[in-house]
């Protein structure tokens, strides 16, 4: 891709920034990125684009007050231009570190890794579509320790309306944000709650609007709606429901072998899906009342323990476009590893609250950069079908 690209690109991202110093800074630590070899720390970039702007590289960064914002919402609506997604995939990051200075670090429970580990906990949010996928939005999870003490909290110089947050409410305030002020086509959100209880999310989600492909865990409590009587409102996963054989029975009622391009080994695959109709079990709010589709996949489809479930408000879309919308979160773990982490990802070093938000968002535009200038792994193309959610537009994904 020609260097002009590149730097109407990123000129393009940072119009909003307001200073022009701060734009041109911005332009070279993204360039840095893309070039310098190794671990990117402010030395290395600022070797990349001339000695003796590391100063400078680290003010801009640390403690320059440019907003981040802006800048990521037009990164988005420029990938979504070029690259057509059709999900909005939630990545976790997990940023291990060896002290506790770092923004945000903390000994914390990692459901990804089992255990308990002195981290970063991030929550990405990526444009995904079958050939490439970007991430535009960044929440950092800020333990109690962050926000509760007075000292720590101005050290990193963490702003006042900002919380302690859970990953999964990270992630939910991000494509809040995202679905009502940026601008985008809306897109199904993928996302992970199996290691939370899905169902406030879920219903925050329904009330405002957004579609949802979410993997959920086999511990989740639900009530099965099917129009058979046999089967209408029986309830799973609580003390007071049917067996968990109840829910076995009703997925492998509907399965289909699902075909769908395996991004983490790069090879085409078969899948059997079951799916049945549910609804969020345990509150009173409208959003508990709306009818949802399960999936369950794997070799026995009905077998919550041999595969994975996920859940979705897009009832009236068919099993396998819901299936391959979920499997782009494969597409998005494989980039992450080797496309941002590569370009710093996981090398900023700064004790500052704005400083990780300032070097996240210019990982993102050298990560865009690089997935628009080549994409080396096969393509399969979609077909074109409509998922819609009640009371909402209608959203283009591929069919089964």
């Amino acid at each position: 891709m020609p260097t002009e690209f590149v730097t109407e690109f990123i000129a393009d991202a940072l119009a909003s920034v307001p200073r022009s110093d701060q734009r041109r800074w911005g332009d070279l630590y993204v360039k840095g990125l893309l070039s310098a070899a190794g671990r990117k720390t402010m030395r290395a970039l600022a070797q990349q684009v001339g000695g003796g702007n590391e100063q400078n590289l680290h003010q801009f960064i640390s403690k320059s007050p440019w907003n981040a914002v802006p800048v990521r919402q037009q990164l988005a609506r420029s990938f979504q231009q070029r690259a057509e997604p059709r999900a909005w995939v939630v990545h976790p990051l997990v940023i291990t570190k060896v002290g506790r200075h770092s923004v945000g670090v903390g000994r914390q429970f990692v459901p990804q890794l089992g255990r308990v580990v002195n981290c970063q906990q991030g929550m990405g949010v990526w444009l995904a579509s079958d050939q490439l996928s970007c991430p535009v939005d960044w929440q950092l999870s800020l333990p109690e320790r962050w926000t509760d003490e007075p000292d720590v909290r101005r050290r990193a110089a963490i702003p006042e309306h900002v919380g302690p947050c859970a990953p999964e409410q990270c992630a939910l305030a991000a494509v809040t944000r995202m679905a009502s002020g940026w601008g985008l086509r809306q897109k199904p959100v993928v996302m992970d709650l199996r290691a939370t209880d899905p169902r406030r999310i879920c219903a925050e989600l329904i009330e405002r609007r957004i579609p949802f492909v979410v993997r959920i865990s086999s511990s989740a409590s639900f009530e099965i709606v099917d129009p058979s009587p046999l089967w209408r409102l029986r309830e799973v996963g609580s003390d007071r429901s049917e067996p968990r054989s109840v829910l076995v029975s009703a997925l492998r009622r509907h399965v289909l072998p699902v075909e769908w391009f395996d991004h983490s080994t790069g090879t085409m695959r078969a899948t059997a899906v079951g799916s049945t109709r549910v609804r969020l079990q345990g509150q009173s709010r409208p959003a508990y009342r709306q009818s949802l589709v399960l999936l369950g996949s794997g070799t026995d489809p009905g077998d919550p323990q041999q595969g994975e479930l996920w859940l979705s408000n897009l009832p009236q879309a068919q099993a396998g476009t819901l299936y391959r919308t979920a499997m782009l979160s494969r597409r998005v773990e494989r980039d992450q590893n080797e496309v941002s982490d590569r370009l710093g990802l996981r090398d900023f070093e700064g004790r500052s609250f704005r400083g990780w938000h300032h070097h996240m968002t210019l990982v993102s535009l050298a990560h865009a950069i690089t997935a628009l200038r080549t994409d080396p792994h096969p393509v399969v193309p979609p077909v074109p079908h409509s998922l819609s959610v009640t009371g909402s537009r209608s959203l283009e994904a591929p069919a089964a």
